[in-house]
C-alpha cells in the first residue's frame, strides 16, 4: 500500500474525529460554565462564567484537534495564534447573528443558534484543516486530506 494511500486511510476519520473533540469541547463549556454561575464557593455573574468556561474549553478544543482531530506536531508558536484568531471569530459570531438576525431583523433566537451551530463548526473544521494546522498537514509523511 503507498504512502498516500495509508495517508487517505489515517485521514478518512477525521470528521469522526473532529465531531467528537466538538461534543467534548461542548460540554465541557456547558458544565463550566453552569457550575460557575452556581457555585457558592466561586460564584460569578453568567457572562463572566461563560467567557471563563469558553476559554477553558477552547485549551481542551485546541490540544484535542492538534494531538488527535489533525494529529499536528506543528510548533505551538505558529498553531495557537491562529486558533485563537479562529476561536474569536466563532465567538463573534455567536454574538453577531442573534444580534442582527434576533434583536434586529426580529426573527426567533432558535434561527441564529441553529445558524451558528450548523456554520461555526463547519467554517472551524475548513479553517482548522486548512490554516490553523495547515503547515503540519501539507509535510510528506503527514496525514492530508
Amino acid at each position: 500500500m503507498s504512502a498516500a494511500a495509508v495517508s487517505e486511510l489515517r485521514a478518512g476519520g477525521r470528521p469522526g474525529r473532529f465531531l467528537v473533540i466538538g461534543i467534548g469541547a461542548t460540554l465541557i463549556y456547558a458544565l463550566l460554565a453552569a457550575s460557575f454561575s452556581a457555585a457558592a464557593a466561586m460564584p460569578l455573574n453568567p457572562a463572566m462564567g461563560s467567557v471563563l468556561a469558553y476559554g477553558l474549553a477552547a485549551v481542551f478544543s485546541y490540544a484535542g484537534h492538534k494531538y488527535f482531530t489533525f494529529v499536528s506536531r506543528g510548533a505551538h508558536r505558529f498553531e495557537v495564534p491562529r486558533f485563537a484568531v479562529l476561536t474569536l471569530a466563532g465567538l463573534a459570531t455567536s454574538f453577531a447573528l442573534p444580534a442582527v438576525l434576533s434583536q434586529w431583523l426580529g426573527l426567533p433566537v432558535q434561527v441564529p443558534i441553529a445558524l451558528t451551530s450548523l456554520l461555526v463548526p463547519l467554517v472551524n473544521y475548513v479553517v482548522l484543516r486548512h490554516w490553523v494546522f495547515a503547515r503540519a498537514l501539507a509535510r510528506p509523511g503527514s496525514c492530508s486530506e
